[in-house]
């Protein structure tokens, strides 16, 4: 058989593959809404909540016309309702699906899970690929990147222990380094430490203010909780 028949008969097989895995998602999302539009009135709350955001993130990998919209719907009430019961970290996965839509108001949702992100010890990982997503999404040149890659190294040294720790924050370290790289062409380290003083990222007494003031311009006033009622809960040290 020679080379083009075997890429021909590759292309067929991804094609295939695809194609099943779409129709599972199908399927799957299909099983999904039954069980939303037959659960019980008097469940709790955070059943409903649970399977709304599992709709939501199947409808984004199916990625059909009118989905977008409709996943957005169901992540913003499931949104509601974890904030509702105090599940801040669930509230953040509804979030990042908001994000995740690509619709006006997917900046604006960002903001609230990096404000939550940052504000209470959730999951760090999640904390980290909200700031990945704001680096991601942000030009090059941008000092808002910058601020938030530092900070997700600083949340995985402040809240991760042992190999994790070291593991997470090697990853992190890179996301600074390629940052610095495309925001000023940083090429080693004595470059990458005159351009961490230079942003005033050596201090979180420095860069966390930054990152709050980056929120804001994401948020833009429109905040769908009250931030002096969420720092009151929690807990002192």
């Amino acid at each position: 058989m020679e080379t083009n028949d075997l890429n021909k008969n590759k292309s067929g097989i991804e094609f295939t593959e695809a194609s099943e895995s779409r129709d599972f998602l199908k399927r799957t999302l299909l099983e999904k809404q039954t069980l939303l539009a037959q659960i019980n009135p008097k469940s709790s709350p955070l059943e409903r909540a649970n399977l709304q955001l599992e709709i939501a993130e199947i409808m984004l990998d199916v990625a059909e016309s009118g989905m977008p919209e409709a996943a957005w719907g169901l992540a913003k009430e499931a949104f509601k309702l974890f904030m509702d019961n105090d599940e801040i970290e669930a509230a953040v996965r509804s979030l990042d699906c908001l994000y995740r839509t690509e619709l006006p108001s997917a900046i604006v949702a960002l903001g609230h899970a990096m404000w939550l992100s940052v504000t209470y010890p959730i999951d760090t990982e999640l904390s980290i690929l909200m700031m990945k997503s704001l680096i991601d999404d942000t030009p090059a040149k941008s000092d808002g990147a910058a601020v938030a890659a530092v900070t997700a190294h600083y949340l995985a040294d402040l809240r991760l222990e042992g190999d994790k720790r070291d593991s997470v924050m090697f990853l992190t370290t890179n996301m600074i380094a390629q940052v610095a790289e495309r925001h000023s062409n940083v090429k080693d380290q004595s470059q990458l430490n005159f351009w961490m003083d230079k942003l005033e990222l050596n201090d979180p007494q420095l860069f966390l203010p930054k990152l709050a003031q980056v929120i804001d311009a994401l948020v833009a006033e429109n905040w769908w909780f009250d931030k002096n009622k969420l720092r009151e809960k929690l807990p002192l040290h």
